[in-house]
């Protein structure tokens, strides 16, 4: 036997789950940050996407710790219903739609993170072999995602020249993916854009929604807005709703809602797929495949953040609560992107406008250089096509100068 031929009977593994890497470039560049750290090197870690105060603690909203520990253990530790928790899906659809009629047509089920709802949307609306379709930034696991369900990946330019949404540019890539699929599963991250910090407002709304009904009179179009980020955005956090009501008739629209950020819960793993369809029977059928993923991939959710969730929605008390004090983390990032804005500016440093949200991105047209070189100085940020992301949300207010400092020496030096 040739060794070639040994070799191939070693693998265990399917051809395609050969070569994936373990471990999450941001984690990485976050664990390679606390080593440095821990042997005694003063370093800025501006990587992970979870809000620290300025002591450098992971800030909690302390009501909501609160509920968790008011929850009986015996209903904690049962099982969960498949779709979730009825009480946690009739708030989430009560906290994503507000007063909006749209919540008739809506139905929902529970997925561990935000993360899940994404997963779930690839693998009831797309095919094997065909791609999810989203913006040029973007949160790097939808790839991951699409990948590991046998999907791919591709992107429209996110920013005319005027810094608004290319709107052209994903009308062309939308009837690029009609002709080749018949069918397009959009992703749309607003507000508080991840990476970018962008929000979609009224103009580009108003561009926006017209495409996507010329595209859904074309083929089946299916568009996710994920508002991972929504509560820590300026405004409305409900603002994405009512433009997409003229949508409602003609597309399905999914959105990945999460506790993650809103209620500083990362480890509870608690989030939703919401599904709006117009038609009763198409959204029974939804329900159902909804929920049948559910059962093959990760049977049931955490029944206590289930629980907790619930309780802090719809308790008044409670809910008044958790809006105050996740109102000082609020402020408590716009008082570091005000900084942030300020000094970047005079060091004529480009990024999108920023609304809200944990993160801003500095472009750079040799990013893995740029970002390279700040590690030279203790500080990290992440990588990405065309710019290096920022966590304003990890980064203390009396560390920006230093941020910026490394951000400009990072991105000069990067394009000499």
């Amino acid at each position: 036997m040739s060794s070639r031929a040994s070799e191939a009977l070693a693998r265990r593994l399917i051809d395609s789950q050969a070569e994936r890497r373990g471990d999450d470039p941001i984690f990485a560049l976050n664990a390679e940050a606390a080593r440095r750290a821990r042997s005694g090197e003063d370093v800025l870690n501006s990587t992970l996407g979870t809000l620290l105060d300025e002591s450098g603690r992971l800030a909690l909203i302390p009501t909501v710790s609160d509920a968790f520990a008011r929850i009986a253990p015996e209903r904690a530790a049962a099982y969960a219903p498949i779709a979730g928790a009825p009480a946690f899906l009739e708030a989430v659809l009560a906290d994503a739609f507000g007063a909006s009629a749209l919540a008739r047509s809506a139905i929902a089920v529970a997925t561990p993170g935000g993360t899940g709802a994404l997963s779930l949307s690839v693998a009831c609306f797309l095919e094997p072999g065909q791609s999810v379709l989203t913006s040029s930034y973007y949160w790097s696991p939808y790839e991951t995602i699409a990948h590991q369900a046998g999907r791919a990946l591709e992107t429209f330019e996110m920013f005319a020249p005027d810094g608004s949404l290319n709107v052209s540019a994903l009308d062309r890539a939308l009837v690029r993916s009609g002709e080749r699929q018949g069918r397009t599963l959009l992703f749309l991250n607003t507000p508080c854009h991840n990476p970018t910090g962008y929000s979609l407002d009224e103009r580009d709304w108003n561009e926006l929604v017209p495409v996507l009904a010329r595209a859904a009179e074309r083929q089946r179009l299916t568009l996710l807005v994920d508002v991972a980020y929504a509560r820590f955005g300026r405004g409305d956090p409900r603002r994405w709703v009512a433009p997409l009501a003229p949508l409602a008739e003609r597309a399905t629209l999914l959105v990945a809602w999460s506790a993650s950020k809103a209620f500083t819960q990362y480890g509870a793993r608690v989030g939703a797929c919401i599904a709006l369809e117009q038609d009763p029977a198409e959204r029974e059928r939804i329900r159902s495949a909804l929920g049948y993923a559910c059962r093959g991939t990760w049977s049931n959710c955490n029944h206590l953040g289930m629980l907790a969730i619930a309780e802090c929605l719809t308790d008044p008390t409670l809910s008044a609560r958790v809006e105050r004090e996740r109102a000082g983390l609020r402020e408590l990032l716009f008082e570091r992107a005000r900084l942030f804005s300020a000094l970047a500016r005079d060091a004529r440093l480009s990024h999108p406008r920023y609304e809200g949200g944990f993160f801003v991105t500095v472009f750079t047209s040799a990013p893995e250089r740029a970002a390279a070189l700040m590690r030279e100085r203790g500080v990290f940020v992440v990588p990405i096509a065309g710019a290096v992301r920022v966590a304003l949300c990890s980064t203390p207010l009396a560390a920006i100068p230093r941020l910026v400092d490394a951000l400009s020496a990072g991105v000069r030096g990067a394009a000499s």
